[in-house]
């Protein structure tokens, strides 16, 4: 073989070499797939999925890891998320690499606004999902991170096209960079843009939406609301049951899809009344409503951030 041959083949050996060695420790990235999102300090995530991040690191009573976690709205839009049903992967320092069966993550069905973190949300009987990654034997270790895949919609909410822009993602989550004292629910509160409760709100075959009442006691919150009908028919505005999210980074409110609550039809050149309820500890502070409020076509929700951190008992 030619001498320049014979260097040309080593040289190929080498990098192939190089290559294989640089992905020895490192998740392989699925193709198709966003880019993992940044840590916790880190804002350049905005338009590339969620991201999840360490607030505590601890071992279950049978000695497995238990990461706690929270989920940050990155898209750069409202947005609901969930674990795919694969399992994470926990890599080691050293490259080791065990799945862990155990994934809690997501909205609970809850669409999201952009920059707001959560920790978990409500389920039926009064209980809460907080989110989470356990591995079955391992121990907490430092150099550790995983690999957890999950999907996400953004947008409006739509009930005939609810997977519309459904995205297959992962983050890379770093163990060794536990936050522990995270601010619910705005990650930069002063970039929090809501409005007042107060505004009324376009709705449905121009009917108008407006919050007449709203309460807080010991343990929820209670708002009046009117639909006022300039047409010639009866219409009927969903908006559901909507949920809270405050300090504590907890959804307060049970999920399900506001068109099936039902709620009054308003009459031609008239109006309709009626109450919304939502259960919320009261130590909890700096409330905001999650409102989907049926308004271009039926089954189709626009998304409302109601400022509700005046509101006190």
């Amino acid at each position: 073989m030619p001498a320049t041959k014979k260097w040309l083949a080593v040289a190929l050996v080498l990098a192939m070499v190089m290559i294989a060695a640089s992905g020895c420790r490192g998740f392989r990235r699925p193709m198709g797939l966003p880019t993992p999102t940044p840590s916790a300090d880190q804002s350049s995530a905005v338009g590339k999925g969620w991201s999840l991040i360490p607030t505590a690191i601890t071992k279950t009573a049978a000695g497995d890891l238990h990461v706690d976690l929270a989920a940050r709205n990155d898209t750069g839009d409202w947005s609901a998320m969930a674990a795919t049903g694969e399992p994470a992967e926990l890599m080691a320092k050293d490259g080791k690499k065990t799945p862990c069966d155990t994934v809690q993550v997501g909205t609970g069905g809850h669409y999201v606004p952009p920059g707001f973190q959560i920790r978990g949300y409500s389920l039926k009987g009064d209980k809460t999902q907080s989110l989470f990654v356990e591995c079955k034997g391992v121990e907490p270790a430092a150099g550790q991170q995983l690999n957890i895949p999950y999907s996400f919609v953004p947008g409006e909410y739509d009930y005939y096209a609810q997977d519309k822009g459904r995205t297959e993602a992962y983050t890379i989550v770093d163990l060794d960079l536990v936050s522990p004292s995270l601010t619910y629910p705005a990650a930069e509160p002063s970039a929090v843009k809501a409005q007042a409760i107060t505004e009324p709100m376009p709705t449905l075959n121009k009917t108008t939406l407006e919050n007449t009442k709203v309460a807080r006691t010991a343990d929820g919150i209670t708002m009046n609301w009117k639909v006022t009908n300039p047409g010639e028919y009866d219409t009927k505005v969903h908006i559901g049951n909507p949920p809270v999210l405050g300090s504590d980074g907890i959804i307060h409110g049970v999920r399900v899809s506001p068109d099936i609550v039902d709620q009054p039809f308003s009459p031609p050149k008239g109006e309709a009344e009626f109450e919304t309820k939502v259960a919320v500890p009261g130590d909890v502070t700096g409330l905001y409503l999650l409102l989907s409020v049926e308004q271009s076509r039926e089954r189709l929700f626009a998304n409302y951030l109601i400022d509700l951190t005046a509101l006190k008992q």
